[in-house]
């Protein structure tokens, strides 16, 4: 069967009325109603087509219908908005009994494709990395900026959560949530459902570390534990952190907005195209289940397809 029409059909008055109660009782917004009202006329368009008047509808046809949206190319968040609209409606109607049931309820929406969380290439996160900020006439701005190179080496170099990062203190303590041992070149930090995991940490990011100790003075507040501190010698936030970490990214010329997850991502993704080992990985960014480690093999699988398509004489194209 064909999908609704394209002509408009004319507003059923159950239609009409139920928008009119989105509007006054409801007061959803302009575009909300706007969108609602676009679900609405497909049904009525499939309704239309199959002779069935819209309080007679069957979730056998409701389904046939979603999955008619899903034939046109409909993405599934947008066949969401529209079974909800419908369920709206006939919800609506159940109320003051003019239906006996929903027949949209149970109907759900095709899931949405999980997208691929954003990493850098290697060339991008190398040189983000070895971007060296130049000292500004602002006072301690050589501090900072040894700071902010400090920071990306770490997010980079360890695979940190920017909770993790801005959780590290300076000295190993009762109750510290994290801390490095710059002795052993590690880094301990408090994860995800209170779980702790050692991290090392590469001769590129120890370095920017000792670079930053030895400035941190410079702007630390008297007794402040944290290792990371803002221009007023408090803890870095992660929203500080984040603006810091944009303004590096946009200086070292990288096309792409750059947020402290991306990082993260560039850690595992890059750390598996060269090693391959999953299981290491999953233990490096502290992930419980090896499931969720698992989409960087996806990622990595892009990678070499690009790389066979740009590169194999038989996998191009005219």
């Amino acid at each position: 069967m064909s999908a609704s029409p394209q002509a408009p059909v004319a507003a059923d008055p159950d239609v009409r009325r139920y928008l009119v109660h989105l509007q006054v009782e409801r007061r959803l917004a302009g575009r909300t109603l706007a969108l609602y009202g676009e679900a609405l006329q497909r049904l009525q368009g499939f309704a239309a087509v199959s002779s069935t008047a819209l309080r007679e509808v069957q979730t056998a046809q409701v389904r046939r219908w979603a999955a008619q949206l899903h034939a046109q190319g409909l993405a599934p968040r947008s066949i969401a908005l529209a079974l909800s609209a419908w369920r709206g409606l006939f919800r609506w109607l159940g109320r003051d009994g003019r239906v006996a049931l929903n027949p949209v309820e149970g109907v759900r929406a095709p899931r949405a494709a999980k997208p691929l969380p954003k990493a850098l290439s290697v060339d991008q996160a190398v040189a983000l990395a070895e971007h060296h900020e130049q000292g500004g006439e602002s006072p301690h701005a050589d501090a900072l900026a040894a700071r902010d190179h400090c920071i990306v080496e770490l997010l980079y170099g360890c695979g940190l959560r920017v909770g993790e990062l801005v959780g590290l203190d300076l000295h190993a303590s009762t109750g510290a949530r994290g801390w490095i041992d710059g002795a052993d070149a590690t880094a301990h930090v408090l994860g995800k459902g209170s779980k702790r995991r050692s991290v090392p940490i590469g001769a590129a990011a120890l370095a920017a570390l000792r670079e930053w100790l030895a400035r941190r003075v410079q702007i630390a507040g008297h007794g402040e534990p944290a290792l990371f501190v803002s221009r007023r010698g408090q803890r870095l936030t992660a929203g500080q952190l984040r603006l810091r970490l944009k303004r590096s990214a946009l200086q070292a010329g990288l096309p792409t907005h750059v947020h402290p997850h991306m990082l993260r991502h560039s850690f595992a993704s890059h750390l598996l195209q060269s090693s391959g080992d999953l299981r290491a990985v999953q233990e490096l960014l502290g992930h419980a289940n090896i499931g969720t480690t698992q989409v960087y093999t996806r990622l990595d699988f892009g990678h070499l397809s690009k790389v066979y398509d740009a590169a194999h004489p038989r996998a191009r194209r005219k």
